[in-house]
C-alpha cells in the first residue's frame, strides 16, 4: 500500500512516497505553498498519481502532546484534504523532522553550501518512515 506524506509549512509543502510495500519512505517534490484550497487539490493530485492509499499530515506539537500553531495550520489542511479526496487522512507527529532531514542531509555528506535551502521532502521522509516503523506494532496491537 502506498502512502503520500506531507510536511506542511508556512511557504513549502514537503510531500513523500512510500514504496508499494508500504515498507520505505522516498522524497517525492516539494509544493510551493499557495492557500490550503489549492495546496489540498494538487496534493490530492498527487495522490491520485501516486495511486497513494492513505495521507499522512505531519502535525507539530508542544510538549504536552497539544498542537502548536503549526499543528492547528496542519490539521485546516487535513480537513481541507479530507473535502478534496475520499482518501484515509491521519495527522503525525511531526516533532524532529527538520532536525532529521538537517541530519541526514550532513550524514550523506552533502556540503555546507548545499545544505542550504529547503528540508521539506526529506522532513516529509521523515515522517512518513516514522508512521511506517510504526505501522507493524500497531496493526499487531488490533489483531486478536
Amino acid at each position: 500500500m502506498r502512502i503520500l506524506a506531507i510536511d506542511p509549512g508556512e511557504k513549502n509543502l514537503g510531500i513523500a512516497i512510500s514504496d508499494p510495500t508500504g515498507t520505505i519512505a522516498n522524497p517525492l517534490t516539494v509544493l510551493k505553498h499557495v492557500s490550503r484550497p489549492l495546496d489540498a487539490t494538487a496534493i490530492a493530485q498527487l495522490a491520485a498519481d501516486n495511486q497513494a492509499e492513505r495521507i499522512i499530515v505531519g502535525q507539530a506539537l508542544d510538549e504536552d502532546g497539544q498542537p502548536t500553531p503549526e499543528g492547528r495550520r496542519a490539521s485546516r489542511l487535513a480537513e481541507a484534504l479530507r473535502a478534496q479526496t475520499s482518501l484515509p487522512i491521519e495527522l503525525w507527529d511531526e516533532s524532529g523532522s527538520t532536525q532529521a532531514a538537517r541530519q541526514a542531509r550532513f550524514s550523506m555528506g552533502v556540503s555546507r553550501r548545499k545544505r542550504r535551502g529547503h528540508l521539506d521532502d526529506l522532513a516529509a521522509t521523515y515522517i512518513l518512515q516514522t508512521y511506517l516503523d510504526q505501522m507493524p506494532a500497531s496493526s499487531a496491537a488490533r489483531t486478536p
